[in-house]
């Protein structure tokens, strides 16, 4: 029914208010259709959002929009495509998902029943096996499943409970019933972005938000937090977030829920097992993980009783499990119950464990590795979807997708049906399934598009919690069973509302016992090595961009000609081709590249690796990894400043290379700024500015070599002023014009000039007194030892005598102070330094 049909007035006037925007809408042949009900009218919840949209205004509409977009570009809300090379931004729908209360709470319920049911198959399966015994599981279907691990069978996890969370992903059948067409129980991903979803929407319409009476996500999970907790044996348990990497689809999520939720992201390569017990390499040493959230799979879990060829994992992870030295969520080997053969099973399971049928049904499965099963698939597969029993792929025609046999030729259904009946253990028939619509905004309206809806669940003391909400995914295509993240897929907000206002919740505990703590806790090892390294790119691309900066800037000047000034312009291009900023020779001719070439080079080439960008672009990567580190304002400032040095080819003046360079230098200025005032002055900090000190000391070095030699003209000590930002320091103390021993000793042995060497030094020396020992004998560490002795010859050195092989001196302590912070603090492997017996594994 079209929406400017007849209903009462009081619908009519809600349909011509909403009409511009919904006009054309047309569900899918068939299909049911979240905006329109079964009666061809629009849903009375739908009816109320769009009544309070439209009250914002067209215009303001468009803003706001534009706004959550502009969010979540600079937040940078990202995901991977599996392959790519790079991020993409995340695809927010502008509309979300409705679902009214009465409807959630049947759906809440459903999973909620699920979960216990899928909990009791699990320990089952890896304990006494009675649902193989008396025939109601297959053992086939168990054992040939890859996500079967042999080496867990048997292990009870520790407080006996093999899922902390799960997902169910849902769409709405034909008969406008919701069914269940696929179990997460492995790795369950989308919570942090369903997280991120309503914090950019509520943030963009937050009277709408708020007027729509929409349950919070905040209860969820602190419930979820505080159920890892009470699973831990210690009453102040380290909780960590094991992520694959970098790299993986999903990191963005993973360091965002890990910065939510208050836990540790760590990798595999930052946990060991040591007697029986999990532990973290920190700089203070090994400290015990108590709780670990999974995010890789099982099979690379453990290298050597599970996949040898993983390198995402723990070596002894199982053999901990096994002296129940760790809490693993989800136990290892739960994803046995994602295999699409288990749901052929879950009916008749549900009503055998829990005496009781589905309260959401799965899609209608059958295994054909029983014969008569297999029978019906043959006899049936033009109706039917085909898929891999296990998440195998269906022989060579999709990767691990169902195959809808009507659309097949005869010689794919020819082929298909010898391999069924072949090795029928393989695959399942499935019940083709059309999924739901949703509107999505394109174009000014509303338009319907498929989507899947993943809900989750948390275990607590006092059982399951469901996310009021979830991870809703929109296809573009008609047809879309299975919607992944990828090209032309949106993922929409998911907003659950209540019968009445919802009080606002959040994660801030509000319990007057709460242990107080100053210090941020554990910092593993890492983790200290990138912020040390983010420090020094930062440093090191500042310093590029003060040479660019002063040689573009002498380009400029009218009277750049004359022979000294010609001459120290040569020696800053000659610096950063040195720096490996650019190349020596032009490519074409082999000519020197005139100054001017080599500052725009210097700025934005991305084949040298020691450019602006390229070392912005280092810095970029560094931050990534810790991205739960830095505030939302910082990694927008590091994204910025990548963005600001790419110039798509663009050939610059001198004066636009100026500009450029000295706007990216107060880019980093304000990402200083950020780290002196916001960040708190923990050992990451510390381990921050100590790449930032350390690399500034050696580029000082490097300019006071260059341009403070003992026959250096007064052109020469000018820009050596420059690009240590004294110039006004100088003045204000000396009449005179620039001379030797004064600029020597303002660059180098000046502790009150913040960017001379002495300086950086006493600065270093500050945090490593600060940053924790291995050990209590009372003896100095390496860097410090390092470090004392290079002060106290900078403090006893005077400037008159020193001279370049001095200062070359200097430059090498520091560059061995380097690697011995290195070697102390971010040692990665079997070597790793651990703290005194003496002083225990916290």
């Amino acid at each position: 029914m079209p929406l400017t049909a007849t209903p009462p007035d009081k619908e009519l006037t809600a349909a011509q208010r909403l009409a511009a925007f919904a006009a054309g809408y047309k569900p899918l042949e068939g299909i049911p259709d979240e905006f329109i009900g079964a009666d061809g009218r629009p849903r009375p919840h739908w009816l109320r959002y769009l009544d309070l949209l439209t009250d914002i205004g067209e215009e303001d509409i468009g803003r706001r929009f534009a706004a959550a977009d502009k969010h979540i570009k600079d937040s940078g809300v990202s995901y991977r495509v599996y392959g790519d090379a790079s991020e993409r931004t995340w695809p927010l729908s502008h509309v979300p998902l409705l679902i009214e209360a009465d409807e959630w709470r049947d759906i809440a319920q459903g999973v909620e029943q699920r979960a216990r049911l899928l909990e009791m198959v699990l320990e089952d399966v890896y304990g006494d096996g009675r649902l193989i015994a008396a025939g109601d599981l297959p053992a086939a279907a168990v054992t040939g499943c890859p996500d079967f691990l042999h080496p867990l069978y048997g292990i009870k996890p520790v407080g006996g409970k093999f899922l902390h969370v799960y997902a169910a992903d849902l769409g709405r059948g034909p008969d406008g019933r919701w069914w269940v067409i696929g179990d997460r129980t492995q790795a369950p991903s989308g919570a942090g972005y369903a997280l991120a979803n309503r914090l950019v929407l509520s943030r963009a319409f937050p009277a709408l938000y708020r007027d729509m009476n929409i349950e919070r996500l905040a209860p969820f999970f602190q419930a979820f937090r505080s159920g890892l907790t009470s699973a831990a044996q210690r009453s102040n348990p380290r909780i960590c977030l094991l992520t694959p990497g970098p790299l993986s689809e999903t990191y963005f999520e993973q360091a965002y829920l890990a910065r939510y939720l208050g836990f540790l992201l760590v990798e595999g390569g930052d946990l060991t097992m040591r007697d029986g017990k999990i532990h973290v390499r920190t700089i203070a040493g090994l400290k015990r993980a108590d709780v670990i959230w999974r995010r890789i799979d099982s099979d690379f879990a453990d290298p050597l009783e599970l996949n040898a060829r993983s390198r995402l994992g723990v070596p002894g992870l199982v053999e901990a499990l096994r002296q129940d030295g760790v809490v693993l969520a989800n136990a290892l080997g739960s994803g046995v119950l994602e295999a699409p053969v288990m749901m052929s099973f879950m009916p008749k399971l549900c009503r055998k464990l829990l005496g009781e049928d589905l309260r959401l049904p799965n899609i209608a499965t059958w295994w054909c590795g029983q014969e008569s099963e297999r029978k019906d698939v043959l006899a049936g597969i033009d109706r039917l979807a085909i898929a891999g029993a296990f998440g195998n792929p269906v022989l060579e025609f999709s990767s691990n997708q169902p195959v809808i046999g009507a659309a097949l030729t005869p010689n794919e259904k020819a082929r298909l049906s010898t391999a069924i009946s072949r090795r029928g253990i393989d695959f399942v028939g499935q019940e083709v399934v059309n999924l739901s619509t949703t509107p999505i905004w394109s174009n000014g309206k509303l338009t319907p598009r498929p989507f899947v809806l993943r809900v989750y669940a948390a275990r607590t003391q006092d059982g399951w919690t469901i996310m009021p909400g979830g991870f809703c995914r929109i296809s573009d295509r008609a047809d879309a069973r299975a919607v992944s993240m990828g090209e032309g897929v949106q993922s929409a907000d998911v907003w659950v509302g209540a019968d009445k206002p919802v009080e606002m919740v959040t994660l801030l505990p509000t319990d007057e016992t709460v242990r107080i703590r100053r210090i941020m806790g554990t910092l593993p090892s890492r983790a200290a090595d990138n912020l040390f390294w983010l420090g020094r790119y930062l440093e090191r691309a500042e310093a590029t961009l003060r040479v660019i900066r002063c040689l573009a800037g002498r380009a400029i000047e009218t009277d750049a000609q004359t022979a000294n000034k010609g001459l120290t312009r040569s020696k800053l291009a000659g610096l950063l081709v040195s720096w490996h900023a650019a190349p020596e020779e032009d490519d074409d001719d082999g000519d020197s590249i005139d100054p001017l070439s080599v500052a725009a080079l210097a700025l934005h080439s991305e084949k040298e690796y020691g450019s602006a960008l390229s070392l912005v672009r280092d810095a970029r990567r560094a931050a990534s990894v810790i991205r739960e580190r830095l505030s939302p304002d910082a990694w927008r400032l590091i994204g910025d400043l990548n963005q600001a040095l790419e110039t798509n080819g663009a050939t610059l003046t001198e004066a636009e290379v100026f500009d450029h360079a000295d706007a990216a230098m107060r880019t980093i200025a304000a990402i200083s700024g950020l780290a002196q005032e916001n960040m708190n002055r923990g050992a990451g900090w510390r381990l921050f500015d100590t790449g930032r000190r350390v690399e500034r000391a050696i580029n000082v070095c490097r300019f006071a070599r260059h341009f403070a030699s003992r026959v250096a003209p007064a052109d020469d000590l000018d820009v050596l002023l420059d690009l240590i930002d004294s110039q006004i320091t100088y003045r204000s103390r000396y009449l005179m014009g620039v001379a030797l021993a004064p600029v020597r000793d303002m660059v180098v042995l000046d502790p009150f000039n913040p960017r001379s060497v002495a300086f950086q030094t006493e600065r270093l020396q500050e945090h490593l007194e600060n940053l924790p020992v291995l050990s209590d004998d009372g003896m100095l560490e390496a860097p410090r030892r390092q470090l004392m002795k290079l002060a106290a010859e900078i403090a006893t050195a005077v400037a008159s005598t020193l001279d370049n092989d001095r200062i070359l001196g200097f430059e090498k302590s520091l560059l061995r102070l380097a690697d011995a912070i290195a070697a102390r603090y971010f040692l990665q492997g079997p070597h790793v330094a651990h703290a005194d017996k003496s002083t225990g594994l916290a």
